[in-house]
């Protein structure tokens, strides 16, 4: 736990001498967890990841290049972290040796005045449970669990839940402890395991993402960037733009995709199966007049006069770059008549 003392010899100094000794990194092994830091200003915000489900690192894939989840993208934004990857599948950080260093390391955390957490699904369990105890500020949780207590949560019927019996959900931080913590919840109200678990995290402001699910619909919201880029506003600007995020989600509607995975999440309602069935015809019309007003805010011109200026020397550039400007304008009488002459 060399963190521990480093920590405790560096808050004895005066704090312009705290800041020169900075930047400094480092690891340990916690138990059944991973942690890596990289502190480079006090007075920047630090950030705490705890990594989600899906990770499931053994310890002989720890070495000297490894980052825990979150950890490279806390760097890129040039922001303090400290990041815990669980090693193993079943495991939710409950192991004595991360909550004892828990516990020691947050008193060692005073000259950070402002503290983050993020966190996905079991990750955000974590957040969730020990924001309290490290002081967390603002929060960013995906889909996250609040505990795996069954008396607590007696909805959550997942086989994780009963994997995770195996640990004991009646000692500390075995359930959400926000302290004094504001942010932001995302999550999938269709989910209902998911929409149980969002209901306890009252204090946080809930952003809905209807066709989300929890696993295999986020690892699909993840190619589209939609985890990454919310993540950076968090951590750059401690909030969320709300309105840019309903215009993030609005785009989801446009990805056939999208309406597939939400009709196998509601296989079992017919009810909602007819829903689903006249907003997607409904949104292949608007897909289609959303197309069309896009491109008529296309400006084709100027591949117009590139193609023109090329037609001699390079006749087959040129009618490609027309055929380019046709797709975008298709009733364009001068790119039809252009592309007839050079053919």
């Amino acid at each position: 736990m060399k963190l521990l003392y480093w920590l405790d010899e560096w808050l004895t100094l005066p704090q312009d001498e705290q800041q020169t000794r900075l930047p400094i990194s480092g690891g340990d092994l916690l138990g059944d967890v991973f942690v890596k830091y990289h502190f480079i200003d006090i007075n920047k915000p630090l950030l705490f990841t705890f990594s989600p489900a899906g990770t499931n690192y053994q310890e002989h894939d720890l070495n000297d290049d490894f980052s825990p989840w979150g950890f490279q993208l806390a760097q890129k934004q040039h922001v303090n972290v400290i990041s815990f990857q669980h090693l193993g599948i079943s495991n939710w950080f409950r192991h004595r040796n991360l909550l004892f260093f828990l516990e020691q390391l947050a008193p060692l955390l005073t000259p950070f005045t402002q503290r983050l957490g993020y966190g996905l699904s079991r990750g955000g369990f974590a957040v969730g449970a020990f924001a309290n105890l490290l002081k967390l500020d603002k929060v960013l949780l995906f889909h996250p669990v609040s505990t795996k207590n069954k008396a607590l949560a007696p909805w959550d019927d997942r086989s994780s839940t009963d994997i995770a019996q195996q640990f004991d959900w009646e000692q500390d931080y075995h359930d959400l402890d926000l302290g004094n913590a504001k942010g932001y919840i995302i999550y999938d109200p269709t989910n209902r395991i998911d929409r149980g678990h969002a209901k306890r995290y009252s204090q946080l402001t809930h952003l809905r993402v209807f066709g989300m699910g929890h696993s295999t619909h986020a690892n699909y919201l993840n190619k589209f960037g939609f985890y990454k880029q919310v993540a950076v506003d968090f951590i750059s600007h401690q909030q969320v733009d709300i309105a840019q995020f309903r215009l993030q989600t609005k785009t989801l509607r446009f990805k056939e995709d999208y309406y597939r995975r939400l009709n196998k999440a509601n296989a079992k309602s017919a009810h909602r199966q007819v829903l689903l069935s006249k907003a997607h015809n409904i949104l292949i019309d608007e897909k289609a007049a959303h197309v069309q007003e896009h491109q008529a805010k296309i400006d084709i011109q100027p591949l117009i006069d590139v193609a023109l200026k090329h037609q001699d020397e390079h006749p087959k550039d040129a009618i490609q770059l027309l055929e380019v400007a046709q797709q975008l304008a298709p009733d364009d009488p001068l790119v039809e008549h252009k592309l007839k002459q050079l053919k």
